[in-house]
This record gives structure tokens, sequence and C-alpha cells, in this order.
């Protein structure tokens, strides 16, 4: 059943960042009603599943009562528009909260619900950029390169909105009244930052791409091409896990923490994992030594370790984290509009009405 059994949850349907947060709950057990426009051809793919997938016109009369009729029986929405949509439809934090004071409306936007840049565009990369972050991802010399929408949209976005959804929901049932959760991915991505921040304030950060000890300075915290033109990766930071993989290379270990030192060793380290094969280099060193081979996601997923984890489920990764007594339900496939009518159904619509409904185009 999951951890979040017996949480309804509304979700006004957009991409990346909102749906990944909806897929969490989900994941764990709530049950998540996705509102989509009527034809939208969203799922089913991993972000969409698990949820009961509804076609309704949000620029209708009736579309935005059924919404509202929905959120009056729900603990918790979520919405991903840029700041202003949601009242101008209608459905905004006060009309809802209004409705249910019990409500937690979470917002998911980019720079936030206010600030200069409240309005404009922006990707993932953007919020990174001003958060600070994109300047420290790359290679020494080189520009920053975005890490795909990893950290803006999903680590400093998606996964945010979720811990700050259950914890207000957490709140409410301690007593607390409903509330506004407004998540921004540029204060989010910074907030993964934190240690970085800890090391600029003791003297120890470096300004720029591959600069950092973890950001690629270091040779022993690093990625490696091999002979067969893929990729081993090195994490050998502690002393005991340096010292077994200069051993597994035939290096000495001398100076370990002399930056300066670092780029020259660095190519040394480069020319010796040039000489084999990914697997083999795998393969060649103990465990201590933290070499792990880079993998594609079919390789991920055939990966013995995540094999037997079951880290990986319907072409896709598994709900995480696990959880003892509450485990999470397989995920299931959603597709756009499939629950409609037994949604209607359940808020008293009868099947002229239904049909009435659709034949105007504010159901699908």
């Amino acid at each position: 059943m999951g951890a979040l059994s017996g949480i309804r949850i509304v979700e006004f349907g957009g991409i990346g960042p909102g749906p990944f947060a909806a897929m969490l709950l989900a994941d764990h057990g709530a049950e998540v009603i996705r509102i989509e426009r009527p034809g939208a051809a969203f799922g089913p793919h991993a972000l969409a599943r698990s949820r009961k997938a509804i076609g309704v016109e949000l620029k209708s009369a009736e579309g935005v009562a059924i919404a509202r009729a929905l959120c009056r029986e729900a603990d918790g929405i979520l919405e991903g528009f840029r700041p202003g949509v949601m009242e101008r439809l209608g459905l905004g934090p006060e009309m809802l909260i209004g409705d249910n004071p019990g409500l937690v409306y979470g917002r998911m936007t980019g720079w936030g619900q206010d600030g200069p840049l409240a309005q404009a565009p922006g990707h993932d990369i953007n919020y990174i950029a001003v958060a600070g972050l994109l300047d420290g991802i790359g290679t020494p010399g080189g520009p920053p390169v975005a890490p795909v929408n990893y950290v803006g949209d999903f680590g400093g976005g998606g996964m945010l909105l979720a811990f700050g959804m259950v914890s207000a929901l957490l709140a409410v049932r301690l007593g607390a009244p409903g509330q506004v959760v407004d998540a921004a991915m540029t204060e989010g991505s910074a907030l993964l930052a934190s240690m970085s921040w800890g090391f600029k304030a003791a003297g120890m950060w470096r300004d720029g791409p591959g600069a950092n000890l973890l950001s690629g300075a270091a040779p022993f915290y690093r990625s490696y091409a091999c002979a067969d033109g893929r990729h081993v990766a090195v994490g050998a930071i502690e002393p005991q896990f340096y010292a077994a993989l200069v051993t597994g290379l035939g290096e000495d270990g001398a100076g370990q923490m002399d930056a300066a030192a670092w780029p020259a060793r660095a190519e040394r380290f480069a020319a010796i994992f040039a000489t084999r094969g990914r697997d083999a280099w795998v393969a060649h060193f103990a465990p201590e030594a933290c070499v792990s081979p880079v993998l594609t996601f079919d390789e991920a997923a055939a990966h013995p370790h995540n094999a037997a984890r079951g880290s990986f489920a319907g072409g896709a990764p598994a709900p995480a984290p696990r959880f003892s007594a509450t485990p999470a339900d397989p995920p299931q496939p959603s597709r756009p509009g499939e629950w409609t009518d037994r949604v209607l159904a359940g808020l008293g619509y009868d099947e002229p009405q239904i049909a009435a409904l659709r034949a105007a185009g504010t159901i699908g």
C-alpha cells in the first residue's frame, strides 16, 4: 500500500519536476489524480506512472468546477505553471484553500512565486546558473557543462517539492492549517550545494569548472577513458583507498593532497588507464580502490548489483527509498484520460452528465 496510503493528491498536468514530485508521492502509495487537457499525449512513461489520469479542459467553467470539486476532497495539489496562471483560472490558493482549509498547495517554478525573475522564462540550465552551481561543472579551462537536467529540474526542483509536500501534509495531520509550498528550482539547486558553501567558508573552494577536489581537479576523483573508448569512475579519496588505487596503477602514493602536482599526476593516470579496456580495469582493482565502470542506462539496468536488488523495473528506475513496513507497490502504467469517467462518477456525475461534458469538449 505504501507509506503514503490514504493521501489524495490532485496534480495539474505539466512537464519535468512537477510530474517527478507527483511520481514520488504516487510511488509510495498516495492516490494521485492527474488532470490533463483532453487529448494530451503525456505518458505512458516513468514520470506518468501510477496515476489516475483524467482529461479536463480548465479553460471552461465546467472544467474549473470539476477541478475545484476534486480539490475539496484532496489532501494536497501540485501545479507547475508560471505565477498567476492558476489564479487566472480561478484555482489559486486563496480559492482552493478557502474551499478546503487543510489543503497543501504545492507550487513548482524555476524562480519562485515572487522576485524580479518570477515571470521570466527559463530552463534547468538557467536556474542552476543563477543558483551558482553551473559555474563549477565541467573540465578545467572549458565552459561550464550542463549536467543534463538532473540538478535543477529533479534534484533541486521535484525532489524538494515532494519533501515540502510531505512535510506540510504531516504538519496538517499534527494540527496545522493548510498552506502553500513555494518550491523554486533556483533555491532548491542552491540548497544541494550546501557542502560546497561550507568549503567556501573554510577557504577551500575555487571558482570555475573542474577546479575543486570533487569536480574533477583531483586525479583520484574523476573519470578516465579506457582503451575501448569506455570509461571508469575513480573515487579514491581516503588514504587507504588512494593507496589501493596507486598500487593497482603501479604508481607511488606520495603527495596525494598536493594540488600543484594534480595535473601531472592526472596525465599519468590517464595514460595508464588508456592501456586496457574498462571492464579489464574494473576486474583488476580490489574494491578498496573505488574504481567503477561508467555504465549506460541499459548496462546499469543489467548490472548484477542492481539486478539483485531490483533497482530497475519496467524499463525505468524502481521506487525509492525502500520502507521495511510499508513497501511501495510495483509501478503501474498510466495513460491520458483513462480514469476520467470513473473519477467523475466518484464526484457524483451520472452517465448523461458525463456524456454531455464529453460532447462539449470539457472532458476527454
